[in-house]
């Protein structure tokens, strides 16, 4: 089985270019008249979190999903009802993986954290994440809060590829994984080590390509939930043990999903409720924002198959909400303000890359001092990250410049492939507000632009306030736009709309970014005291 990147990226794009030519799957049975009163709405999360695994402890759901470059990685969210989530903390507090991973000498777009897994042991009250990297090796890590700190346990030479972790009801863990060719692995009673590993299922040519293991053990049936990229879902059933043999059925194909625009959901996790209802969290490709959690109820055939309820022949963009205890408090927004009080970043934060930690700092607002210098954001270190809202959101910035030195780029950018930022130059002693487009990278994540400024005003004084406003609607491009404000309260359009691509190959979506570099010499620094994601 060749898993070489070449081969996975020409996988998910021929699968991708095929989804249109598909037979339609037979619609799957309907689900009961669902009353009006009570209803969540899909995407029950609008921001890219991707790769879902999901499951619950005692009352308490989680939930993990990919994130490729950015640092920390394997987010873990946190629910009480599967609808309301917010961030708890990361299973991998640092790409440790490599220089390119520090953006020194070398870069790791689209790399780092893939499809992973994240499971409870109750036997020893743990959390483990398991996940592979650059199709080398695996890594595990475990935590008995997921908040932190979470530690590495072990590295496994055998790459899981899109693994599902088990932990079986006599405390054996297993790993499901592959591309098209779908293995079990069984793990040492500790986990540290491999204790067997065997191919159980082999992909049919007319459904082409299965990846995204989840792995469960269900009235003593064993499952693997996989998923055809990027329009089915298909599972896999034994009766026999771990090992199989498995039979395969199709779950769904070509699902109208429930964002306008966007895709069929697929690549996500079953999980019960205390009730013993079960649900099926997927994720929607949508960008230009990203691939975003949808939710629906599941039921179970008299011989032990899945079937997603439906309304009116698709992913219902309503349901009931899922009958659960009351929740024990509010989870904390995704969305709203920040000062950057305390001691670290609250978990809604990545870096592009890992971060030159001495560089940057938090308490009173966060000071970022240039850690780069170069022509070029998607070289630059230290740049933080925060997902945008959708379907539309505002991003504002206060940020005091005053410690800029002459050659330094600060500001606040929409960031992928192709970006676009508003900021500051500071040159010969002057300071400009500038909106900057035509960053932009090639297919192998090379930069292709550095950037073109399009406009630009002069700035006296210390401070500014800068705002970047996002469209992440999908199925089309989607406007991006710019502007400043020198006092908080009116704020001037800077520049022409930025069009935010829609292609998917890079993965993760459009992300709103803070950034401070160098272009002549480090020494310079910001401080951004107060950042606000707004929606209408």
């Amino acid at each position: 089985m060749n898993l070489s990147w070449s081969h996975h990226a020409l996988t998910r794009r021929h699968a991708l270019a095929a989804a249109t030519g598909l037979t339609t799957g037979a619609l799957l049975p309907t689900g009961p008249a669902f009353a009006a009163a009570a209803q969540y709405t899909n995407p029950v999360i609008w921001q890219d979190f991707a790769d879902i695994d999901v499951m619950r402890v005692g009352d308490t759901y989680y939930a993990s999903a990919s994130t490729m470059h950015y640092s920390p990685g394997a987010p873990v969210l946190r629910s009480y009802d599967l609808v309301n989530w917010e961030i708890a903390g990361h299973a991998v507090p640092a790409l440790d993986f490599g220089a390119k991973y520090d953006l020194n000498g070398a870069r790791g777009y689209v790399r780092g954290i893939w499809a992973s897994s994240l499971a409870y042991r109750p036997s020893n009250r743990t959390f483990y994440w398991l996940g592979q990297i650059d199709f080398a090796r695996t890594y595990l890590y475990t935590a008995t809060a997921v908040e932190g700190p979470w530690s590495r346990l072990t590295t496994i030479s055998t790459p899981y590829y899109d693994a599902g972790l088990l932990v079986d009801t006599d405390d054996t863990l297993y790993v499901a994984y592959g591309n098209t060719t779908i293995s079990v692995a069984q793990l040492s009673r500790d986990g540290r080590t491999q204790v067997r590993t065997q191919e159980v299922f082999r992909t049919p040519s007319s459904v082409g390509t299965l990846e995204g293991a989840r792995f469960y053990k269900i009235n003593g049936q064993y499952y693997i939930f996989l998923t055809r990229p990027a329009n089915g879902q298909y599972i896999l059933k034994s009766s026999n043990g771990p090992f199989g043999p498995y039979a395969m059925r199709q779950v769904l194909l070509d699902l109208r999903g429930p964002i306008p625009g966007g895709g069929v959901p697929h690549q996500g996790g079953l999980v019960r409720t205390q009730s013993g209802a079960w649900y099926y969290m997927a994720f929607v490709d949508a960008y230009p924002g990203g691939r975003m959690p949808a939710l629906a109820p599941v039921t179970w055939t008299a011989d032990g198959w899945p079937v997603v309820q439906l309304v009116d022949g698709a992913w219902g963009t309503t349901y009931p909400l899922p009958a659960v205890p009351t929740p024990p408090r509010q989870v904390t927004p995704m969305t709203g303000v920040d000062t950057f009080d305390g001691t670290s970043l609250k978990p809604r934060w990545e870096w592009n890359h890992n971060p030159d930690n001495t560089r940057w700092s938090v308490g009173n607002g966060l000071t970022l001092r240039t850690a780069t210098v170069t022509h070029d954001l998607y070289w630059a270190r230290n740049t933080l990250t925060h997902r945008i809202q959708g379907p539309t959101s505002t991003a504002t910035v206060q940020l005091d410049h005053s410690a800029m030195r002459d050659g330094d780029r600060a500001g606040l950018a929409l960031l992928r492939d192709s970006s676009a930022w508003i900021g500051l130059k500071r040159d010969g002693g002057a300071t400009r507000v500038v909106t900057v487009t035509g960053l932009t990278m090639d297919g192998n994540w090379n930069t292709t632009g550095t950037g073109t400024e399009v406009a630009s005003a002069p700035v006296s004084g210390g401070r500014v306030w800068l705002r970047a406003n996002a469209d992440i609607r999908p199925g089309a491009p989607r406007p991006g736009t710019f502007s400043y404000s020198t006092d908080g309260i009116t704020f001037t359009r800077l520049g022409p709309a930025f069009s935010m691509g829609n292609d998917w190959r890079f993965f993760m979506g459009y992300r709103f970014a803070l950034f401070n570099h160098a272009t002549q010499a480090l020494g310079g620094a910001v401080r951004v005291t107060r950042f606000e994601v707004s929606t209408p």
